[in-house]
């Protein structure tokens, strides 16, 4: 089989158009390399992949390729048999009038042919929100100060915040990603790229308040909690270093010095994760017992077997085993209280959280779930205006075939792990649920070439997990999009991220409120982007310059936008303060509208700046100011004043 049938089999496209509308050919070498790190599909299959049952669909056909009928078939939910029988002719009966959820069908033709698909069973739309319009703080955790954290933001900061962002109108605080990271490579910060989307970061759990800690351990340690405080940058070693040290001591003592009530609490933390979260316990000892990478462990680790893994967690490293399980119960137990907080005081979104678009390829998902997760190519993005060169991400994605065979379940674990806890949620780069910017280990980013993704059943599934938890969905929907790409989302009921640098005509004008759709989220910028200040000021491009990278545009353009914006607001460029953006934004139809902690702080210093890891303090820099000055700049008046449509009220 030609490279170009076999491509064409796994959904890769050998070429494809850039920003600038220039035809790019995948090279020979590059096409060779991403068939080989792309599973292959199933041989000669009978049954589409999968099947997908909208709310209201009245029948759907579930053959592919013509079957020597007759076919036995067998539609199941988990272990069970939902029902079965024997087809002599398309379609397979496969009955309409299911529960929501995720189910597989099984058939065998006469010719003794065997497949198996998903079939989703999905509502029409996602869940849509309870509110008509709000607005929610967006920060960085790791930024907040105050004077009882340990020299990061944890999460009693973030239950003060929630309560500070609520008596200023807000409906709910937006976050970076809490993914769980390597927590024994501190350093390594980036929140997105995780170790697992199923778990937590416990660097943000205020280690003060773990159940079991022995009593005087931060009075000990005072002077080094006050340099920790005190410092411009989190110290992620130094926090991690001591973090642990007190998350292990109070782990030690918890069997004898916790409450009974605690004590439960946990048993049931353990049960209710179930065999997921026994799996990502074994995954974290394993990684510090044998290093490396996990296709590098001893045979019989390279894979989870759950038998395997029950006898190491039963052995003499159990008590080991199982400190990881209580640090992600102490994360799950203090982030929950923090949307509880938020569900006190009627905020109608409360926690808006964000989720990555891959994972490290030797991280825990990699590895539980390596069927469904391609780990030998790298997502990223193609070259852009903003990226001229192009973006690798190191990060593994998801496989189209895999997640099939999985019955999606580790895309649905994924989301959950996140819905548990939110009001809504934003899924980054929400452009690979069409398709992957894949690019091959040992290639420049300008190198790799997209692959297809089912997007018709990510997006019932997405749908289908959005109803369950009663969790809106925001696609961040930047970039080179599709088209078509965003009215599917749209008939799904997942949002638009609207950024407002970013939504200009072709002469650079800014699009006017009425442009924007109801179901959005709009933003002045992202983390990615300038701050307001930065990006009035021209700072963003005089740092960019200084690391040398290509910003994409010159002072004179950044001069001409400014012009642009000043239109827009009706103010002369020299005179645009912040408070003309928000109104501006109030002024669209969107029900949602994120409002940067940092451009309220009128901060020049962008939050990460792509391309760069230790060139720049991504993911590090603190706030200045602590939860006294930021009541200050959440002042109530002002912000209903400047969002008059959109403060939900003081909470009763």
């Amino acid at each position: 089989m030609d490279l170009s049938t076999r491509a064409a089999e796994l959904g890769l496209e050998r070429e494809f158009y850039d920003a600038w509308g220039e035809r790019r050919v995948l090279s020979e070498a590059a096409l060779t390399a991403l068939i080989e790190a792309i599973p292959a599909p199933t041989p000669h299959p009978l049954l589409k992949a999968p099947l997908v049952i909208r709310d209201g669909d009245a029948s759907a056909d579930a053959l592919g390729e013509p079957a020597a009928f007759p076919l036995r078939w067998t539609l199941h939910c988990g272990d069970a048999e939902i029902c079965g029988g024997l087809a002599e002719h398309r379609p397979v009966p496969v009955p309409t009038v299911l529960a929501p959820d995720v189910y597989r069908l099984d058939v065998t033709d006469r010719a003794g042919l065997a497949d198996s698909r998903a079939v989703i069973v999905a509502p029409r739309r996602a869940f849509a929100g309870r509110f008509h319009r709000t607005w929610v703080l967006t920060l960085q955790l790791y930024s907040l100060r105050s004077e009882r954290n340990w020299g990061i933001g944890d999460f009693s900061d973030l239950a003060d915040v929630v309560r500070l962002a609520a008596r200023a109108g807000a409906g709910g605080v937006g976050l970076n990603p809490l993914h769980a990271l390597f927590d024994d490579h501190p350093t390594d910060c980036s929140p997105y790229s995780p170790n697992s989307r199923s778990f937590l970061n416990p660097i943000y759990v205020d280690a003060a308040r773990a159940p079991g800690l022995p009593e005087g351990f931060a009075a000990g340690h005072a002077d080094r909690l006050d340099a920790l405080r005190a410092e411009a940058l989190v110290d992620y070693g130094a926090v991690a270093d001591l973090k642990w040290q007190a998350l292990r001591a109070a782990f030690a003592a918890f069997p004898r010095n916790a409450a009974a009530a605690d004590r439960a609490e946990f048993d049931g933390f353990r049960a209710e994760r179930g065999e997921l979260l026994a799996h990502f316990a074994c995954f974290e000892w394993l990684r510090r017992r044998h290093g490396g990478p996990w296709w590098e462990w001893p045979q019989e680790w390279r894979r989870p077997d759950t038998a395997r893994l029950a006898e190491l967690r039963q052995g003499r490293d159990g008590e080991e085993i199982a400190y990881f399980e209580f640090i992600q119960w102490l994360a799950d137990r203090q982030l929950r209280e923090c949307s509880e907080v938020a569900a006190a005081l009627r905020m109608p979104v409360g926690l808006y959280l964000d989720v990555a678009v891959g994972v490290k390829a030797d991280g825990f998902d990699a590895w539980h779930a390596q069927d469904a997760i391609s780990r030998q190519a790298s997502v990223g993005a193609p070259p852009d205006l903003l990226n001229t060169a192009g973006q690798n991400w190191g990060l593994a994605g998801f496989s189209a075939t895999g997640l099939d065979r999985a019955l999606y379940r580790p895309f649905r674990d994924m989301m959950a792990a996140s819905m548990r806890y939110a009001g809504a949620i934003r899924l980054d780069h929400v452009l690979w649920l069409q398709r992957f910017y894949l690019i091959p280990s040992g290639f420049a980013a300008s190198e790799g070439s997209y692959v297809r993704m089912p997007l018709e059943a990510l997006l019932a599934v997405t749908a289908l997990e959005s109803a369950r938890h009663q969790c809106i969905v925001i696609g961040e929907d930047l970039g080179t999009v599709p088209e078509g790409f965003r009215d599917r989302l749209a008939d799904h009921g997942i949002w638009s991220y609207q950024v407002m640098i970013f939504e200009r005509q072709y002469d650079g004008a800014f699009k006017p409120p009425e442009h924007y759709p109801a179901n959005a989220l709009v933003t002045f910028g992202t983390h990615d982007l300038p701050t307001f200040a930065g990006w009035m000021s021209g700072h963003d491009l005089a740092v960019k310059h200084g690391l040398s990278i290509d910003p994409g545009e010159s002072e004179g353009d950044r001069n001409l936008a400014r012009d642009r914006l000043g239109a827009a607001v009706h103010k002369p460029a020299a005179d645009i303060e912040l408070e003309d953006v928000l109104a501006f934004l109030d002024r669209t139809p969107s029900r949602l509208l994120a409002v940067a902690v940092e451009d309220l702080l009128q901060l020049r210093d962008q939050v990460n700046v792509p391309g760069t890891i230790d060139e720049h303090p991504n993911w590090r820099r603190k706030l200045p100011a602590d939860s006294a000055a930021l009541a200050a700049v959440l002042d109530p008046e002002q912000l209903r004043r400047v969002l008059a449509s959109r403060a939900f009220g003081s909470p009763s």
